[in-house]
């Protein structure tokens, strides 16, 4: 289910690729929705999730690795990290 989530947002909403982008919009109150891949670093997670805590987000962990989120977003490189 939370792959045809990523699939429908990656058609409908303009996607954020990164950790670093995604901490930057969510200080800022811009990011809804966070991505996070299986692979994703457990650092990385921690951030995503204390966030999720202070601002209520909807954060979606995805049962692929970062390589197919990568693929599926017609990236060239591995994302563990995706936001809108």
């Amino acid at each position: 289910m939370s792959v045809d989530q990523l699939k429908k947002a990656l058609k409908e909403e303009k996607c954020i690729f990164g950790l670093n982008e995604t901490l930057k919009n969510l200080k800022l109150g811009k990011a809804k929705t966070i991505f996070l891949a299986k692979d994703c670093n457990s650092i990385e997670r921690e951030k995503i999730l204390h966030y999720k805590k202070l601002a209520q987000l909807n954060v979606i962990e995805l049962d692929i690795k970062g390589s197919e989120v990568g693929a599926l977003s017609k990236k060239q490189f591995s994302v563990s990290v995706l936001s809108f």
